[in-house]
Protein backbone atom coordinates (compact mmCIF):
# COMPACT_ATOMS: atom_id res chain seq x y z
CA UNK A 1 0.00 0.00 0.00
CA UNK A 2 2.79 2.20 1.17
CA UNK A 3 4.41 1.17 -2.51
CA UNK A 4 1.26 2.09 -4.70
CA UNK A 5 1.01 5.66 -2.76
CA UNK A 6 5.14 6.72 -3.54
CA UNK A 7 4.29 5.57 -7.07
CA UNK A 8 1.00 8.08 -7.01
CA UNK A 9 2.75 10.91 -5.38
CA UNK A 10 5.59 10.38 -7.48
CA UNK A 11 4.04 10.53 -10.65
CA UNK A 12 1.88 13.39 -9.62
CA UNK A 13 5.25 14.95 -9.04
CA UNK A 14 6.25 14.16 -12.22
CA UNK A 15 3.20 15.13 -14.07
CA UNK A 16 3.47 18.98 -11.93
CA UNK A 17 7.06 19.63 -13.26
CA UNK A 18 6.62 18.83 -16.51
CA UNK A 19 3.35 20.99 -16.88
CA UNK A 20 5.80 23.65 -15.02
CA UNK A 21 8.57 23.73 -17.49
CA UNK A 22 5.76 23.30 -20.79
CA UNK A 23 4.58 26.46 -19.26
CA UNK A 24 8.01 27.84 -18.54
CA UNK A 25 8.68 27.58 -22.40
CA UNK A 26 5.17 28.80 -23.44
CA UNK A 27 4.72 32.33 -21.32
CA UNK A 28 7.65 33.91 -23.03
CA UNK A 29 6.52 32.91 -25.88
CA UNK A 30 2.78 33.82 -25.28
CA UNK A 31 3.95 37.66 -24.11
CA UNK A 32 5.29 38.05 -27.23
CA UNK A 33 2.86 37.07 -29.17
CA UNK A 34 0.31 39.25 -27.37
CA UNK A 35 2.72 42.22 -27.55
CA UNK A 36 2.52 42.25 -31.10
CA UNK A 37 -0.40 41.97 -31.68
CA UNK A 38 -1.20 44.95 -29.27
CA UNK A 39 1.48 47.03 -31.14
CA UNK A 40 0.76 45.77 -34.41
CA UNK A 41 -3.17 46.33 -34.62
CA UNK A 42 -2.92 49.87 -33.52
CA UNK A 43 -0.39 50.51 -36.59
CA UNK A 44 -2.17 48.37 -38.65
CA UNK A 45 -4.41 49.74 -41.62
CA UNK A 46 -5.19 49.64 -45.58
CA UNK A 47 -2.72 51.46 -46.51
CA UNK A 48 -0.70 49.26 -45.08
CA UNK A 49 -1.42 46.36 -47.73
CA UNK A 50 -1.57 49.28 -50.60
CA UNK A 51 1.27 51.48 -50.33
CA UNK A 52 4.31 52.03 -50.21
CA UNK A 53 6.84 53.99 -47.71
CA UNK A 54 5.91 57.24 -47.89
CA UNK A 55 9.62 59.45 -47.70
CA UNK A 56 10.69 60.32 -44.48
CA UNK A 57 8.87 63.23 -42.38
CA UNK A 58 5.79 62.40 -44.32
CA UNK A 59 3.25 60.15 -42.44
CA UNK A 60 1.43 57.10 -43.93
CA UNK A 61 2.25 54.84 -45.91
CA UNK A 62 2.87 50.84 -46.27
CA UNK A 63 4.47 47.92 -46.73
CA UNK A 64 2.89 46.96 -49.89
CA UNK A 65 6.23 46.55 -51.82
CA UNK A 66 7.65 44.25 -49.39
CA UNK A 67 4.64 41.89 -49.45
CA UNK A 68 5.15 41.57 -52.78
CA UNK A 69 8.70 40.97 -52.96
CA UNK A 70 8.67 38.61 -50.42
CA UNK A 71 6.15 36.50 -52.00
CA UNK A 72 8.42 36.93 -55.31
CA UNK A 73 11.23 35.77 -53.59
CA UNK A 74 9.55 32.91 -51.73
CA UNK A 75 7.93 31.59 -55.38
CA UNK A 76 11.33 31.88 -56.84
CA UNK A 77 13.23 30.10 -54.47
CA UNK A 78 10.69 27.31 -54.10
CA UNK A 79 10.61 27.34 -58.41
CA UNK A 80 14.43 26.23 -57.22
CA UNK A 81 14.40 24.53 -54.54
CA UNK A 82 11.95 22.25 -54.30
CA UNK A 83 12.58 20.47 -57.62
CA UNK A 84 16.49 20.02 -56.35
CA UNK A 85 14.81 18.64 -52.56
CA UNK A 86 11.91 16.22 -53.99
CA UNK A 87 14.02 14.78 -56.30
CA UNK A 88 16.78 14.66 -54.52
CA UNK A 89 15.04 12.73 -51.53
CA UNK A 90 13.64 10.42 -54.52
CA UNK A 91 17.10 9.49 -55.35
CA UNK A 92 18.07 8.77 -51.40
CA UNK A 93 15.18 6.65 -51.35
CA UNK A 94 15.83 4.43 -54.14
CA UNK A 95 19.31 4.13 -54.36
CA UNK A 96 20.46 5.71 -50.99
CA UNK A 97 22.89 2.54 -50.13
CA UNK A 98 25.78 3.82 -52.01
CA UNK A 99 28.93 6.28 -51.04
CA UNK A 100 27.18 9.16 -52.83
CA UNK A 101 23.95 9.08 -51.36
CA UNK A 102 25.71 8.63 -47.78
CA UNK A 103 27.74 12.34 -48.99
CA UNK A 104 24.45 13.74 -50.21
CA UNK A 105 22.54 13.22 -46.70
CA UNK A 106 25.71 14.55 -44.45
CA UNK A 107 25.88 17.38 -46.72
CA UNK A 108 22.25 18.45 -46.72
CA UNK A 109 22.21 17.71 -42.44
CA UNK A 110 25.36 20.39 -42.54
CA UNK A 111 23.94 22.63 -44.80
CA UNK A 112 20.76 22.43 -42.98
CA UNK A 113 22.80 23.61 -39.91
CA UNK A 114 24.73 26.38 -41.55
CA UNK A 115 23.62 30.18 -40.26
CA UNK A 116 21.43 31.66 -42.64
CA UNK A 117 23.97 34.64 -42.65
CA UNK A 118 26.65 32.02 -43.93
CA UNK A 119 24.23 31.04 -46.86
CA UNK A 120 23.83 34.93 -47.59
CA UNK A 121 27.30 35.32 -47.81
CA UNK A 122 27.95 32.33 -50.23
CA UNK A 123 25.11 33.68 -52.52
CA UNK A 124 26.98 37.09 -52.40
CA UNK A 125 30.22 35.56 -53.17
CA UNK A 126 28.85 33.52 -55.76
CA UNK A 127 26.24 35.57 -57.60
CA UNK A 128 26.01 39.22 -55.98
CA UNK A 129 29.94 39.85 -56.70
CA UNK A 130 29.80 37.95 -60.62
CA UNK A 131 26.28 40.42 -61.23
CA UNK A 132 27.80 43.46 -59.52
CA UNK A 133 24.74 43.92 -57.91
CA UNK A 134 22.23 43.33 -55.31
CA UNK A 135 18.76 41.47 -57.30
CA UNK A 136 16.13 39.32 -56.41
CA UNK A 137 17.23 36.65 -58.21
CA UNK A 138 20.44 36.11 -55.90
CA UNK A 139 17.77 36.65 -52.77
CA UNK A 140 15.77 33.57 -54.01
CA UNK A 141 19.24 31.46 -54.38
CA UNK A 142 19.90 31.84 -50.60
CA UNK A 143 16.51 31.63 -49.98
CA UNK A 144 16.26 28.34 -52.05
CA UNK A 145 19.86 26.92 -50.41
CA UNK A 146 18.01 26.76 -47.08
CA UNK A 147 14.92 25.46 -48.36
CA UNK A 148 16.50 22.40 -49.67
CA UNK A 149 17.98 19.96 -47.27
CA UNK A 150 14.76 20.92 -44.95
CA UNK A 151 12.83 19.23 -47.92
CA UNK A 152 15.08 16.88 -49.04
CA UNK A 153 15.52 15.35 -45.91
CA UNK A 154 11.71 15.42 -44.23
CA UNK A 155 10.86 14.06 -48.31
CA UNK A 156 13.08 11.33 -47.78
CA UNK A 157 11.25 10.56 -44.35
CA UNK A 158 8.10 10.16 -45.60
CA UNK A 159 9.13 8.19 -48.61
CA UNK A 160 10.41 6.00 -46.69
CA UNK A 161 7.08 5.37 -44.59
CA UNK A 162 5.16 4.50 -47.97
CA UNK A 163 4.66 0.37 -47.59
CA UNK A 164 7.53 -1.25 -49.85
CA UNK A 165 4.12 -3.18 -51.08
CA UNK A 166 3.61 -0.59 -53.52
CA UNK A 167 6.79 -0.63 -55.18
CA UNK A 168 6.57 -4.28 -55.32
CA UNK A 169 3.30 -4.65 -56.80
CA UNK A 170 4.37 -1.15 -59.77
CA UNK A 171 7.38 -3.40 -60.38
CA UNK A 172 5.79 -7.02 -60.88
CA UNK A 173 3.36 -5.25 -63.57
CA UNK A 174 6.19 -4.26 -65.43
CA UNK A 175 6.54 -0.20 -64.50
CA UNK A 176 9.89 1.56 -64.76
CA UNK A 177 11.57 2.22 -61.55
CA UNK A 178 11.34 5.94 -62.53
CA UNK A 179 8.12 6.09 -63.32
CA UNK A 180 7.22 3.96 -59.65
CA UNK A 181 8.98 6.47 -58.16
CA UNK A 182 7.26 9.35 -59.58
CA UNK A 183 3.56 8.07 -59.78
CA UNK A 184 3.18 5.81 -57.12
CA UNK A 185 5.45 6.31 -54.00
CA UNK A 186 5.71 10.28 -53.97
CA UNK A 187 2.08 10.99 -54.75
CA UNK A 188 1.58 8.36 -51.78
CA UNK A 189 3.62 10.58 -49.90
CA UNK A 190 2.23 14.04 -51.01
CA UNK A 191 0.53 14.91 -47.72
CA UNK A 192 3.89 14.65 -45.77
CA UNK A 193 5.61 16.11 -48.77
CA UNK A 194 3.19 19.25 -48.58
CA UNK A 195 4.06 19.23 -44.72
CA UNK A 196 8.13 19.69 -44.99
CA UNK A 197 7.53 21.87 -48.13
CA UNK A 198 5.18 23.93 -45.96
CA UNK A 199 7.89 24.26 -42.96
CA UNK A 200 10.59 25.11 -45.19
CA UNK A 201 8.59 28.30 -46.56
CA UNK A 202 7.85 29.08 -43.04
CA UNK A 203 11.49 29.09 -42.09
CA UNK A 204 12.44 31.61 -45.07
CA UNK A 205 9.35 33.54 -44.72
CA UNK A 206 10.54 35.31 -41.75
CA UNK A 207 14.66 35.17 -42.87
CA UNK A 208 16.68 38.23 -42.93
CA UNK A 209 20.32 37.68 -42.72
CA UNK A 210 20.60 36.21 -46.05
CA UNK A 211 18.90 38.74 -47.83
CA UNK A 212 20.51 41.92 -46.67
CA UNK A 213 23.95 40.15 -48.62
CA UNK A 214 21.67 39.62 -51.24
CA UNK A 215 18.00 41.31 -52.53
CA UNK A 216 19.35 44.67 -50.07
CA UNK A 217 15.65 46.08 -50.12
CA UNK A 218 14.14 48.58 -51.66
CA UNK A 219 11.65 51.33 -51.16
CA UNK A 220 9.84 51.29 -54.13
CA UNK A 221 8.55 48.96 -56.43
CA UNK A 222 11.34 46.87 -58.30
CA UNK A 223 10.93 46.07 -62.23
CA UNK A 224 13.40 43.26 -62.61
CA UNK A 225 14.92 40.39 -60.97
CA UNK A 226 18.10 41.58 -61.58
CA UNK A 227 17.73 44.70 -59.21
CA UNK A 228 17.54 45.20 -55.50
CA UNK A 229 13.85 44.25 -54.07
CA UNK A 230 11.79 45.02 -51.42
CA UNK A 231 11.16 41.97 -48.64
CA UNK A 232 8.94 42.43 -45.34
CA UNK A 233 11.65 40.99 -43.02
CA UNK A 234 14.33 43.57 -44.52
CA UNK A 235 11.64 46.74 -44.28
CA UNK A 236 10.76 45.58 -40.43
CA UNK A 237 14.73 45.43 -39.60
CA UNK A 238 14.99 48.78 -41.33
CA UNK A 239 12.26 50.69 -40.14
CA UNK A 240 12.51 49.01 -36.34
CA UNK A 241 16.31 50.89 -36.31
CA UNK A 242 15.23 54.08 -37.75
CA UNK A 243 14.34 57.14 -35.90
CA UNK A 244 11.08 57.98 -37.05
CA UNK A 245 7.73 56.76 -34.85
CA UNK A 246 5.80 56.37 -38.14
CA UNK A 247 8.36 53.98 -39.32
CA UNK A 248 8.41 52.10 -36.01
CA UNK A 249 4.49 51.99 -36.60
CA UNK A 250 5.19 50.32 -39.51
CA UNK A 251 7.86 47.57 -38.16
CA UNK A 252 5.22 46.87 -35.44
CA UNK A 253 2.07 46.45 -38.21
CA UNK A 254 4.81 44.29 -40.60
CA UNK A 255 5.91 41.96 -37.68
CA UNK A 256 2.59 41.23 -36.64
CA UNK A 257 1.80 40.15 -40.62
CA UNK A 258 4.76 38.52 -40.91
CA UNK A 259 4.13 36.52 -38.00
CA UNK A 260 0.65 35.82 -38.60
CA UNK A 261 1.66 34.28 -42.06
CA UNK A 262 4.69 32.49 -40.60
CA UNK A 263 1.44 31.05 -37.94
CA UNK A 264 -0.84 29.65 -40.62
CA UNK A 265 2.17 28.14 -42.55
CA UNK A 266 2.41 26.31 -39.18
CA UNK A 267 -0.49 25.44 -38.58
CA UNK A 268 -0.96 24.19 -41.90
CA UNK A 269 1.74 21.66 -42.34
CA UNK A 270 0.63 21.03 -38.39
CA UNK A 271 -3.05 19.49 -40.28
CA UNK A 272 -1.48 17.94 -43.18
CA UNK A 273 0.66 16.32 -40.68
CA UNK A 274 -1.82 15.06 -38.64
CA UNK A 275 -4.09 13.31 -41.54
CA UNK A 276 -3.93 10.50 -43.14
CA UNK A 277 -0.42 10.22 -45.19
CA UNK A 278 -1.22 7.00 -47.21
CA UNK A 279 -4.48 5.04 -48.38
Amino acid sequence: MKSLTFRHLTNSAVTLLMVLATLTVLTPLALIFIHIIKMGLSSLSLDFFTQIPKPTGESGGGMANGLFGSGLLILMASVIGLPMGVLGAVYLTEFGGGKLASAIRFSADVLAGVPSIITGMVAYALIVVPMKGFSALAGSVALALIMIPIILRTTEEQLKMVPGTLREASLALGVPLWRTSLKVMLPSAAKGVVTGILLAIARIAGETAPLLFTALGNQFWSRKLTEPIAALPLQIFSFAIAPYEDWHKLAWAGALVLVCIMFALNLGARVMGRQKRYS
